[in-house]
């Protein structure tokens, strides 16, 4: 797809300014504004114009946030209904018109065995918030403190979610390993390592020696995002299923990242099958607006009233967006629209990987689509797969950036490459952005081989 560069919208110098005063207020936390120095100021579907007046394609989508792109027609009527009718936009945990649509909506979209007898609870929102809620939500149910987690997981950047999260420094959770083909704990990848950490789990739950009391609940992501997008097998999560409901341990799916379409069903467990009792969600839910709910059995609504609270869980815009999204998803069959244009591109990346041996792997569902960079030359005799290249990711991520594309960083080294289209991506959409894509990578890796000619290396 061509872009035309447009007229700049406002002098370089404001341009500059603007990042200059950025850099200067804002706190050293700042993450994304690093890595991708632009300033949006307009923006539709997959496309932002920058300050300097230049074009991108946006494969970040918000982390996920944007399923339907940005400012899709049936968002913006949908806000722009409810500020028209003169509603409250804030109503902390109130009935409304507004909120019995987005909560019917949503629980049209749910796994029919989960939403047939479930509860919503409204969060913070942010997912983190939601995450922090899920996991007070088990214990309170349970009676039990302790938390069964795994490696490589992301669930947010509050302090509960942040113990559950594999970075975590002061560990207060039980870390089990997540099954990998590319880079997997155990050696073997394939089935055979997903069942190694499937009997793992169960010998250390059953193990009265293996210092694991029964935990209050397990958290798992149906496809690990900041992780570096390794989808979990569906042979896995059913024995986790199983592994979890044997023991009454209540299985928390994290679906901040994964939900409404983004892998190729409305919800990542569905390629499982699997239903569990909690359903972790926000992102795409608001329609590009803070929101973030859970979802959980019945039986496990243990709280007393005001148990868990939040001044803004009541985001009115936030939910007329994301009812108006779950429908939209749902109508136009995005999900399956997700899987189809999703396995052509990770083809078309995996045919890119043939002939790039700095690309070791590549992998995702649907729309979640991840490329791990390594370098081949610095593999020790015995390694199973090369290391991890952060330095020339972040090489691709910049030329990627000087082409007009805009992608993110995961991974344990932050050495995978993420693609997060909106669902709303063209056929002629994908190809420029995998087109631009090879481009950088070519670039990269013909910037980093002069590099190592002169006497240096990424």
């Amino acid at each position: 797809m061509a872009v035309t560069e447009p007229a700049p919208v406002a002098p370089p110098v404001a341009h500059e300014g603007i990042l200059r005063r950025q850099s200067l207020r804002e706190s050293a936390a700042r993450t994304y504004a690093r890595s991708l120095p632009i300033v949006p100021v307009r923006a539709r579907g997959l496309t932002i114009e920058g300050a300097d007046g230049r074009r991108y394609l946006d494969c970040l989508s918000g982390a996920g946030t944007l399923a339907l792109g940005h400012n899709h027609p049936v968002v913006l009527e949908a806000i722009k209904k409810v500020i028209d009718s003169g509603a409250p936009l804030h109503v902390l945990d109130l009935a409304t018109p507004v909120k019995d649509a987005f909560t019917t909506e949503l629980f049209a979209t749910l796994p029919r065995q989960l939403a047939d007898d479930a509860r919503i609870q409204f969060c913070g929102p942010a997912g983190t918030d939601a995450v922090e809620a899920a996991l007070k939500l088990v214990r309170t149910a349970t009676g039990r403190n302790g938390l069964l987690t795994f490696t490589g997981a992301y669930h947010g950047m509050t302090a509960g979610a942040l113990d559950a999260s594999g970075g975590a420094g002061d560990v207060r959770v039980s870390r089990l390993p997540f099954p990998q083909n590319y880079r997997c704990p155990f050696g073997v990848g394939g089935e055979r390592g997903a069942e190694l950490g499937a009997r793992w789990t169960e010998s250390l739950l059953d193990d009265p020696k293996g210092g694991v009391p029964r935990p209050a609940g397990m958290i798992l992501e149906p496809v690990q995002g900041e992780g570096g997008v390794i989808p979990a097998p569906d042979a896995w999560m059913r024995r986790m299923r199983e592994i979890t409901a044997a023991r009454s341990i209540p299985l928390i799916a994290d679906e901040v990242q994964t939900g409404v379409g983004r892998t190729g069903t409305f919800w990542a467990v569905e390629h499982s099958g699997v239903v569990p009792d909690v359903m972790v969600l926000s992102k795409a839910i608001g329609g590009s607006l803070p929101l973030a709910v859970i979802v959980y059995r019945s039986e496990l609504d243990a709280w007393q009233p005001g148990a868990h609270a939040g001044t803004f869980r009541g985001n009115q815009l936030a939910m007329a967006a994301g009812a108006a999204t779950l429908a939209f998803v749902r109508e136009n069959r995005l999900a399956d629209r997700a899987a189809t244009l999703g396995a052509r591109m990770l083809g078309r990346l995996q045919g890119l990987a043939a002939a790039h041996p700095c690309i070791g792997d590549v992998r995702g569902r649907g729309l979640m689509i991840g490329v791990e960079l390594v370098d081949p030359d610095a593999a020790p005799p015995d390694a199973l797969v090369p290391p991890s290249a952060p330095a020339l990711a972040a090489a691709v991520q910049q030329e990627c950036l000087t082409r007009g594309l805009i992608v993110e960083l995961g991974g344990r080294h932050s050495g995978v490459v993420r693609l997060l289209p909106p669902l709303t991506l063209t056929d002629e959409q994908a190809m420029a952005v995998l087109d631009r894509f090879a481009d950088a990578v070519a670039a990269a890796e013909r910037s980093r081989q002069r590099s190592t000619d002169g006497g240096q290396s990424y």
